[in-house]
């Protein structure tokens, strides 16, 4: 399968963190070209532009945590087909007494990057984000400039669960390594350890990220699709093709946030209820039985 040979390919790097630089940045009466040194998956990527600030940000972290309930009914599996692969046997992972789940990543990774869009949509249906950042993945990695949000200096709040987003570097490199940004507890240290490795994920996913722990009822190691669907795409692009059910990548992002919002609602005992009865959530009815609530 594709995605799993990304992954697999992608893990290497990421755990080593040794991707040699593959663009240099030229000048030329004044307009910015990336030229592509080496080859690489994600080819043809626009050069990356300036974020988004202001009322423009504003309005696309405004477009992705509201995502219509209708536009998600809409969807329904969409383009999902990757799924956190539900554990048993484990002590709830829990933060204030609410189901925890733990996100962990890195701005510079593509794979994060596209993980992070249906992440936002699902955790938007029980909670509130402040402060989600917009950046893109690594100029110098696969799929270059990849748009996202980050959620280096974000909070969540929710009261049905806990959420705790780790991004461990930034997107630019110094001395060959990309920067240090969040730095995991030890609590999130041993999680990472134990359950981003067989038998809790696949062998060929395993070390990869970026990696989430859904209250230790279900792990997820790598993206649930393609940052290739973004490639060349503006944020306020993606937030556009986010509100439109019909569009190939709308389909993927709101199809995996569905898929992420009914796994939720297996840990919140179905609440709330109107998220939790919704068609969009009954289209993965089946797929989280064995969760425990």
């Amino acid at each position: 399968m594709k995605l799993i040979q990304e992954r697999a390919t992608a893990r290497r790097g990421r755990l080593r963190v040794a991707y040699s630089a593959i663009g240099a940045v030229l000048l030329v009466f004044a307009v910015m070209i990336v030229v592509k040194l080496g080859s690489g998956a994600g080819g043809g990527a626009k050069a990356p532009s300036a974020l988004p600030t202001g009322a423009a940000a504003a309005e696309i972290i405004q477009g992705v945590t509201t995502v219509p309930a209708a536009t998600l009914d809409a969807v329904g599996k969409g383009g999902a087909q990757v799924l956190p692969s539900p554990i048993t046997g484990q002590a709830a992972l829990t933060d204030g007494g609410k189901p925890l789940i733990l996100y962990v990543g890195a701005e510079y990774c593509p794979f994060c990057a596209a993980q992070r869009w249906p992440v936002v949509v699902a955790l938007s249906r029980f909670g509130t984000f402040t402060n989600l950042g917009l950046t893109t993945s690594a100029a110098d990695d696969t799929y270059p400039n990849t748009p996202t949000l980050s959620f280096h200096g974000s909070s969540y709040t929710s009261q049905y669960i806990a959420f705790q987003g780790v991004e461990t570097t930034t997107n630019v490199r110094k001395n060959g390594q990309y920067q240090p940004l969040d730095k995991l507890t030890d609590a999130q240290a041993q999680i990472l350890q134990k359950y981003n490795a067989p038998p809790y994920v696949p062998q060929e996913s395993a070390g990869s990220i970026p990696f989430m722990d859904f209250a230790n009822k279900a792990v997820l190691a790598g993206a649930t699709y393609s940052p290739e669907l973004l490639a060349s795409h503006t944020h306020a692009e993606v937030v556009a093709a986010i509100k439109d059910p019909n569009s190939q990548l709308g389909r993927a992002i709101n199809g995996n946030a569905n898929a992420l919002t009914a796994l939720i609602c297996r840990m919140t005992g179905a609440q709330p209820a109107d998220v939790c009865s919704s068609t969009a959530v009954k289209a993965f009815q089946g797929e989280f039985t064995n969760v425990g609530q």
